[in-house]
């Protein structure tokens, strides 16, 4: 009895990690360039009883063994990053991905991360940065004079300056990983690199799989609102599920204990 008491407390736990990552997904359903995650069990060691193909005597071998599992831990848990739905702003500083990249950012502390969040602004210089004031890099100045700044889907600045016409003023490059799973969640919707991403690849968008750029537009967040109350309601059930186990096993240990 004790034995189930203690495993389907593991299953309590993991189910309680699974509805936490569950509430920050919704809590984020309209977070610009956010991206679910997914959570993934394992589980835990087995005690062996019998071994499979051990002994049994007079030269034969059992086919098959005894183990009794001891519950359940979260694995693991990671983000999803398919494409988000894209979002209308009209707004010239606004650019979404369409496809693999992640715009690279410097950090008001000079660090570098990657944000798939391309609502930009400009400061008292010109300069693209985020609301949190990150600078997009390259850094890309718009002059004073600008007008008419367009941003093509290769990346390319331009905008018509007085007594020049059009000119390109920058090329904004994407940023791809090996392993984007491996990237390490900042908030604010930055990443940044581990040993397990891999090395940040850079290049011009829409050259060698990465994707273009749509000016005017945001990238949504990911998250499924339909799915992820499937999930919320699965979660629960086998949360519940869990509690009568624990319950179950406590009526038979007192009844263990109640023999008189």
């Amino acid at each position: 009895m004790i034995r189930a008491l203690t495993t389907s407390a593991t299953g309590l736990e993991a189910q309680q990690a699974n509805i936490e990552r569950i509430s920050n997904d919704l809590a984020n359903v309209n977070t610009d360039g956010y991206k679910r995650s997914r959570t993934e069990f394992h589980d835990l060691m087995y005690e062996t009883t019998k071994e499979p193909g051990g002994s049994l005597g007079a030269g034969t071998q059992s086919p098959v063994g005894i183990q009794n599992g001891l519950g359940v831990k979260v694995g693991t848990s990671h983000k999803i990053f398919e494409q988000g739905p894209a979002k209308m702003t009209y707004h010239p500083y606004d650019l979404m991905i369409e496809g693999r990249g992640f715009f690279p950012v410097q950090l008001p502390n000079g660090e570098i991360a990657y944000t798939r969040n391309g609502a930009f602004h400009i400061d008292a210089q010109g300069r693209l940065q985020t609301a949190q004031g990150a600078q997009l890099i390259p850094q890309t100045v718009l002059p004073s004079n600008a007008l008419n700044v367009t941003v093509g889907g290769n990346g390319e600045v331009k905008a018509a300056l007085p007594n020049q016409g059009e000119v390109i003023i920058a090329q904004i490059q994407l940023i791809t990983f090996p392993n984007e799973q491996g990237l390490m969640a900042q908030g604010d919707g930055l990443y940044k690199a581990t040993l397990a991403s891999g090395a940040p690849v850079q290049g011009i968008p829409g050259e060698n799989g990465l994707g273009s750029i749509q000016q005017g537009a945001v990238e949504g967040s990911n998250v499924n609102v339909a799915n992820s109350m499937v999930d919320m309601i699965a979660t629960q059930r086998a949360y519940e599920m869990g509690t009568k186990v624990m319950g179950v096993a406590d009526q038979m240990w007192g009844a263990t204990a109640n023999i008189k």
